[in-house]
């Protein structure tokens, strides 16, 4: 296998600044002037071939003391994975001229994923990506001032009126039965033709599934273009991250993708782990692979649901029988946690609890039943004129061009692209279990609805094999510094109770360094990227959201479809906007 470190110096002696390796990623830092050349040569070198850009993001190291800074206050992050090489991770770090006004070459000619995340860092940081195609706010409003994820930015101090008075203008037309409307133009997107229909859909559509507004350029009825409007629902989630100590940002992950709640858990348990160095015991591994299985199957769920209420044909009936199944999974969530959708049970090291005795009766219950209630779906659809009409050939994406948009999830196994996380880079053991990979190769949106279908069977028979072969031993690791001691123990030992009181109050410190893990999330590669300088809460925390970047391949999956169409390929792309805006 080709060392991509070694390669790289080779090929531009003079463009490396450092590498290294830590937590088994390549890291390699590289002069800004370099990055095109670069970044060009990692994705079309044979033996390479870095062609999918997982994330990029920005740390301000303005109050970070440790490695070098290269004379830049702003280091760009690029997280990139090979798909023939079975997702190999390399992190290039690019230090930014411009001090306090940072300025990086857009890559978005060689990943055009890059488009809205150089958007995003030119929001929350300020960086400008010269030769970026449309660059400007893309999470908060226009007139918005300063950007919040610089260290130099507090948390809160939005403009929000905590007190009012009775001369305040909201209450001109208190108890009056018509209240005048302001009316404000809003600014067509410049690419947009005037010629052309220019109407809104969302923010409160049902069939956007959340605060998305789209502007679509309508030739008829015939989609010419379409401008997504997100961060309505945006939450500064990455701002809290790095404010919170690290166990405690565990429970704001529920509320990402809040279908995902166990999967959100995970990625970001993984992601501290791999900063200390750590795995959790077996038990507590497959525990965690029995939740995240169950929790694909309960989100799936949700999207075939509201999916078939949107595309028409079943409609309600089906929305109910999905929902049926996802009830019983929520009653297995609430049986080991106590809580049905923002779960917060895993813990770094491992899980809350351990599994009660009755839950294994239940599950087992539950997959007994769930291959007929599947095959009952698809008698429903599978054959359905209605279905079959709205979904073949509507919104078919290339697998080259969900590569370079950085799709990931069944939207990319639904373009013919057999790439998935479990078993390309195996987490939580997931390489020890028998399971296929379902992929589709005509990449529309009824091939789509194989892979989800198709995944959820998949699903059932890990958890089967999770189950009957779950090891005995404990439910989260026995290292009173990063879990708490166990419960009888703090009656016996005056140490225990010293660790557990410091834990608490304290919060772990992992070493100083660096790190990104990326899971298989229901809705494609969850990723979490976290900066320690050794401090009890995360100096940098990025969270990489699979709905985010699969969005962004909206209008290209529209363009000369019907303007109904356009609810179809919203239902197939599967968005939460808690995922896309954060």
């Amino acid at each position: 296998m080709i060392d991509p470190i070694a390669t790289l110096r080779e090929a531009f002696p003079d463009a490396v600044l450092d590498s290294t390796v830590y937590r088994d990623t390549p890291i390699v830092t590289i002069k800004a002037d370099a990055l095109l050349e670069v970044g060009r040569f990692l994705r079309d070198e044979p033996g390479l071939s870095y062609n999918l850009l997982s994330d990029l993001t920005v740390v301000d190291r303005l109050k970070l003391n440790h490695g070098q800074d290269f004379g830049s206050r702003f280091h760009g992050i690029y997280q990139l994975r090979s798909i023939e090489r079975n997702g190999d991770l390399l992190q290039l770090k690019v230090p930014l001229p411009g001090g306090d006004d940072p300025v990086a070459p857009s890559v978005t000619g060689i990943w055009p994923t890059a488009t809205w995340h150089e958007r995003e860092a030119y929001d929350l940081f300020g960086v400008r990506y010269e030769g970026h195609p449309d660059l400007r706010r893309i999470l908060l409003p226009p007139d918005w001032q300063g950007h919040p994820l610089r260290k130099d930015m507090p948390l809160g101090g939005e403009r929000v009126p905590f007190s009012v008075t009775w001369d305040d203008e909201e209450f001109a037309f208190l108890g009056k039965q018509i209240m005048k409307a302001e009316q404000r133009p809003e600014p067509v997107p410049g690419r947009m033709d005037p010629k052309h229909m220019i109407v809104n859909m969302g923010p409160q559509h049902p069939a956007t599934h959340g605060v998305l507004r789209l502007i679509v350029e309508l030739d008829g009825e015939r989609v010419v273009g379409i401008e997504p409007d997100i961060g309505y629902l945006h939450s500064g989630f990455e701002k809290q991250g790095e404010n919170v100590r690290y166990k405690d940002f565990v429970y704001y992950t529920d509320r990402m993708d809040y279908v995902s709640a166990m999967q959100n858990n995970l990625a970001y348990c993984l992601a501290v782990e791999k900063l200390l160095g750590i795995e959790a015991p077996p038990r507590a591994q497959g525990i965690r692979v029995i939740m995240a299985e169950l929790q694909r199957i309960a989100s799936h769920l949700v999207w075939l649901a509201t999916h078939a209420l949107d595309v028409g044909g079943t409609g309600l009936s089906l929305l109910m029988y999905a929902f049926r199944e996802r009830e019983e999974i929520l009653d297995l969530f609430e049986m080991v946690c106590g809580a049905r959708l923002t779960t917060s049970y895993m813990r770094i090291g491992g899980v809350d609890q351990d599994l009660p005795p009755a839950f294994a009766p239940r599950l087992r219950e539950l997959l007994a039943i769930l291959p007929e209630r599947f095959d009952e779906y698809e008698r429903m659809l599978s054959r359905s004129p209605i279905w079959r009409h709205r979904l073949i050939g509507i919104g078919k994406l290339s697998k080259e061009d969900a590569i370079a948009y950085g799709v990931t999830g069944p939207m990319l196994r639904g373009s013919g692209v057999k790439y998935d996380l479990r078993k390309a880079q195996p987490y939580c053991g997931y390489d020890q279990y028998d399971f296929e990979i379902p992929c589709y190769p005509e990449g529309d949106s009824y091939a789509r609805y194989l892979v989800r279908m198709g995944e959820m069977r998949q699903s059932v028979r890990i958890i089967q094999q999770a189950l009957d072969n779950l090891p005995e031993g404990d439910h989260i690791i026995d290292d009173p510094k990063i879990a708490p001691p166990k419960r009888q123990l703090l009656d016996q030992s005056m140490e225990a109770l010293i660790h557990h009181f410091k834990l608490f109050t304290e919060g772990i410190r992992p070493p100083v360094g660096e790190a990104y893990h990326g899971i298989e999330a229901s809705k494609g590669e969850m990723g979490i990227y976290l900066v320690s300088d050794g401090g009890p809460h995360p100096y940098r925390c990025r969270v990489r959201t699979p709905s985010f970047s699969n969005l962004q391949v909206i209008e290209l999956m529209s363009k000369g479809h019907l303007f109904s169409d356009i609810v179809t390929i919203i239902g197939t792309i599967d968005i939460v906007l808690g995922d896309v805006d954060r």
